[in-house]
């Protein structure tokens, strides 16, 4: 649907075409270049042109499986800041720290 849709946005169907290429030879696609995809297609207006000329459950049914994919396979990074191994109590050589 994207490579059809995105025609007239030579970025977002490049990208459409390299993983619809990827698909037909049996390839995985990378989360990066899903996540490049729906990036590129929102910076255009791509997505919103969809959302306006297609029903909410047939916009959500051609964006959902990417968004779940997406989702699935980007590893989740902590927020929480790196703990020196001093101030871990499970690595410290010593503990409670010596002041």
């Amino acid at each position: 649907m994207f490579l059809s849709e995105s025609a007239a946005y030579p970025a977002v169907a490049s990208i459409a075409r390299d993983a619809y290429d990827r698909l037909a030879e049996g390839e995985e696609i990378d989360y990066r270049v899903l996540s490049e995809l729906i990036d590129e297609a929102s910076g255009k207006g791509v997505l919103r042109e969809l959302n306006r000329k297609y029903s909410p459950e047939a916009f959500n049914a051609m964006i959902g499986p990417i968004l779940q994919e997406i989702g699935r396979r980007k590893p989740i990074r902590s927020q929480r800041p790196p703990v020196a191994t001093e101030d871990d109590p499970l690595t410290a050589t010593v503990w409670p720290p010596v002041q």
